[in-house]
């Protein structure tokens, strides 16, 4: 029988979550940016000192997703100050949820999806928000499944390109 299991991250996961990080970004993004514009987000997006102040940020939640034993994929969550943009306090924002492909079959991300709700319902937040790249039709999907709707939109920096994240929120 299969066994999905979630974790708090330590200090001691820091270069598993940069490995992680690393490949779940490039499995996700790579078909449709540049390789410089991967390589150079690979080299700065993933800095181990960058991770460590994200890790030890007491507004920011991380929580692995390991099936069978692997490492299959991880949740970022913030609140407060550590939100990358709305900073309202009856929110959570969640930063990300990348699950590896091998592994997406699986409803893990499913899984991480749920873990963010049970923190933001544990932390009285009256709502989800996130922002994710207007191409990424699979995470959109995923969302609007979910129930988030689109209320805004950001750019986001690769590389030398600009792209537009959609903002989407799930009132609690």
């Amino acid at each position: 029988m299969s066994m999905l299991t979630i974790r708090p991250l330590t200090i001691d996961d820091l270069s598993a979550l940069q490995s992680l990080g690393k490949t779940t970004f490039f499995e996700t993004f790579a078909p449709y940016n540049s390789e410089a514009n991967m390589q150079h987000y690979m080299a700065t997006g993933f800095e181990l000192d960058k991770l460590e102040k994200e890790l030890t940020c007491e507004d920011s939640f991380f929580y692995f997703a390991e099936y069978n034993g692997e490492l299959a994929g991880y949740l970022k969550l913030n609140i407060g100050d550590a939100q990358t943009e709305l900073q309202d306090p009856l929110s959570l924002e969640v930063e990300r949820i990348y699950v590896l492909q091998a592994f997406q079959a699986n409803k893990i991300g499913q899984a991480l999806f749920s873990k963010a709700l049970e923190i933001a319902k544990e932390k009285s937040k009256q709502y989800l928000w996130l922002g994710v790249w207007e191409k990424n039709e699979k995470a959109i999907g995923f969302y609007q499944k979910n129930g988030f709707i689109v209320f805004d939109k950001h750019e986001f920096r690769l590389g030398n390109e600009v792209q537009i994240d959609w903002m989407m929120k799930l009132p609690l």
